[in-house]
């Protein structure tokens, strides 16, 4: 006796050695003797021979016509036996019921398995949908090799074209373009990136790497809604009678910081900081600063910026020259004999500004020797380096010598005097015009420099202690321990040798000294603080902004690292000079860029000036390789 079993969803046939009723032994067709449960055996039949069997059964499965062998079938639940002999209409040989098992077993879109050799007729609608998915996907899987054939072929497909954004920012695992990509790379061992940079599927590098920044961190845009309101300047704030002028780069069009010096008597001065008031401007939780406070900060990149604020709110509120602007202002009377600060207050106010400068019309030389001889009581006016008239370029860096001093001495009580035998760091400045990029470099701790920092320095020194004083809360920049972080209570900055800092000098830059500012001014004011002690708005926004904060710096420094690397394109370097700063981790010189060579001698002391070749630049990943060119092949002229 014969048998026809399932085993592992596949059907075979046997010949019965022992029969034990629940369970049984067979030679298989091969020849091995195998164990069955009784409810594998689907058919027994004692003729034809196996082969005979098989080769029936391949000639009747071949003849089935499913489609018919389902309109055939019942309605209603049926057992395999039953439809063949409704399919064949006489009593069908074993050969033809085990071929409609098959075609059954085989077709589950057409019929669904209920049970041991059991089976129901799929509906209509079911089938319908089951044979259009069926045409659907053999549709899509030409369509996918026709795709990867492209693909590897260093071809992009037109279709792929209008998919780049998901194919790159928002991968969609599911989308046929995703699989072709994903199919490609992995035939190719690259990267979707990669890949996509090797085909020239990805038109511009910068912009790649500014849409990957905006699409984590601004997903809905980075533009401001038109219909955002704010309040125009205050007119009705009283005027002050010092000019003021601000002293910034070129580049800056945020100016929310400016100064004024004003002659009291013999060795007296009154100096004024005074920082835009843009918390005048709009309430907390309106619209505009909900974006704020999801923003918290201008992001800089060396080919533009994105702004905290709209840019027609920072025009109105900016201190521009020529301009009356509310301010909130420190004034500090000061005795030039030994820079004494004599005293001091805080007041809400306007001011004029009187000039904009600029770092690169000021001559640093005349800032540190001033004009002595000057008529300090005529010494009201801003002054402008570029007008030609010699009397107010005197005022003007008369002025400037009396804030250099000041910061000197203040520098001093910080117990920050640089140490003439350390060289100062160099701060470097990108401008990219026409896609050519530019880097200069000015050192730290110049004249002008020093002036701005230390009076930014000694006013968020100042109203982070007045905030403490009066209990209202506020964000603080602390450092202990050589560990920066942001609180809500005042406590040392060892870095900058305060007892606190908050800072409130950039309100139209960072949305920390924004809400410091809206605190100040209510105090200033005479008025309740907007944000209450243990204020939930606060804590939140110190843990989202270091987060922020973070961000943006890490991108502005990989965006600073992609623009060196163009200039190294741009200018044709192959050869460089960079100095070791340790192993083999070395600074080319003239550019803010680290890399490491690992062909650079462990032996090579830091500090050591090398000689290097450019290997290779690659802008996808923001890197480039170089080799260590030895002293004795300079020698030789290689």
């Amino acid at each position: 006796m014969h048998v026809f079993y399932e085993e592992d969803s596949q059907f075979k046939v046997g010949t019965i050695v022992t029969d034990n009723t629940s369970s049984l032994q067979i030679d298989t067709q091969f020849g091995k003797r195998v164990k069955l449960r009784a409810n594998q055996i689907m058919l027994r039949f004692a003729t034809p021979s196996l082969d005979e069997f098989m080769t029936e059964l391949k000639h009747a499965h071949e003849e089935l016509d499913v489609d018919f062998l389902w309109e055939t079938a019942p309605n209603n639940e049926f057992s395999f036996e039953e439809l063949a002999h409704d399919y064949f209409g006489h009593t069908p040989k074993p050969s033809e019921t085990a071929a409609i098992l098959h075609s059954l077993h085989q077709s589950p879109m057409h019929f669904y398995k209920k049970g041991h050799g059991r089976y129901r007729a799929a509906p209509v609608e079911a089938l319908t949908a089951a044979k259009a998915s069926v045409v659907r996907k053999q549709r899509e899987a030409a369509q996918l090799d026709s795709w990867l054939h492209d693909l590897i072929e260093l071809r992009l497909p037109a279709e792929l074209s209008g998919k780049l954004d998901m194919l790159l920012y928002a991968p969609d695992k599911q989308d046929l373009a995703w699989r072709a990509l994903d199919a490609a790379c992995k035939k190719t061992s690259l990267s979707p990136e990669r890949f996509l940079e090797r085909i020239g599927a990805i038109p511009s590098l910068h912009d790649y790497h500014i849409n990957i920044f905006l699409r984590e961190h601004f997903p809905r845009g980075s533009h401001f809604s038109d219909t955002l309101a704010w309040l125009a300047p205050d007119d009705s704030l009283p005027l002050s009678s010092y000019p003021a002028f601000s002293i910034d780069d070129a580049l800056t069009t945020e100016v929310d910081d400016a100064f004024s010096v004003q002659f009291i008597d013999e060795h007296h001065w009154r100096i004024g900081i005074h920082i835009a008031a843009p918390a005048l401007a709009f309430i907390p939780n309106s619209e505009l600063d909900k974006i704020a406070a999801n923003r918290l900060s201008t992001v800089y990149h060396p080919a533009g910026k994105i702004t905290l604020l709209p840019e027609p709110l920072i025009n109105a509120w900016s201190l521009n020259e020529g301009e009356s602007r509310p301010v909130v202002s420190l004034y500090i009377d000061v005795d030039d004999r030994h820079w004494d600060i004599l005293s001091q207050y805080s007041c809400v106010e306007r001011i004029t500004i009187a000039a904009n400068l600029r770092h690169e019309q000021l001559v640093e030389e005349n800032i540190c020797q001033g004009d002595n001889q000057g008529d300090n009581q005529g010494d009201n006016q801003g002054g402008n380096s570029d007008n030609g008239n010699n009397n107010d370029d005197s005022a003007l860096y008369r002025k400037l010598n009396i804030l250099w001093q000041l910061s000197g001495a203040l520098e001093a009580r910080r117990g920050k005097t640089p140490d003439p035998a350390q060289p100062a760091r160099a701060d470097y400045q990108f401008r990219v015009i026409d896609d050519r990029i530019s880097i200069t470099d000015r050192q730290r701790g110049n004249p002008v420099d020093r002036l701005v920092s230390e009076l930014m320095i000694y006013v968020n020194t100042t109203w982070g202690k007045l905030l403490a004083e009066h209990d209202a809360i506020a964000l603080y920049r602390t450092q202990s321990g050589g560990k920066v972080k942001m609180s809500t209570r005042p406590a040392p900055h060892e870095g900058l040798g305060v007892e606190q800092y908050a800072w409130s000098s950039s309100p139209l830059r960072r949305f920390v000294d924004l809400i410091n500012q809206r605190q100040l001014i209510a105090l200033l004011q005479h008025e309740t603080p907007p944000y209450p002690p243990k204020s939930e708005v606060i804590y939140s926004i110190l843990r989202d902004f270091e987060l922020a904060y973070d961000a943006y710096a890490t991108f502005q420094r990989k965006m600073e690292r992609f623009w060196c690397l163009r200039w190294l394109q741009q200018e044709n370097v192959s050869i460089c000079q960079a100095t070791v700063i340790k192993e083999n981790l070395v600074r080319l010189d003239g550019l803010p860029l680290l890399t490491r060579v690992p062909s650079l001698p462990t032996t090579i002391p830091v500090g050591s000036t090398v000689q290097l070749h450019i290997d290779q630049i690659d802008l996808l990943d923001v890197d480039l390789s170089c080799t260590h060119i030895p002293a004795t092949a300079l020698a030789e002229g290689e």
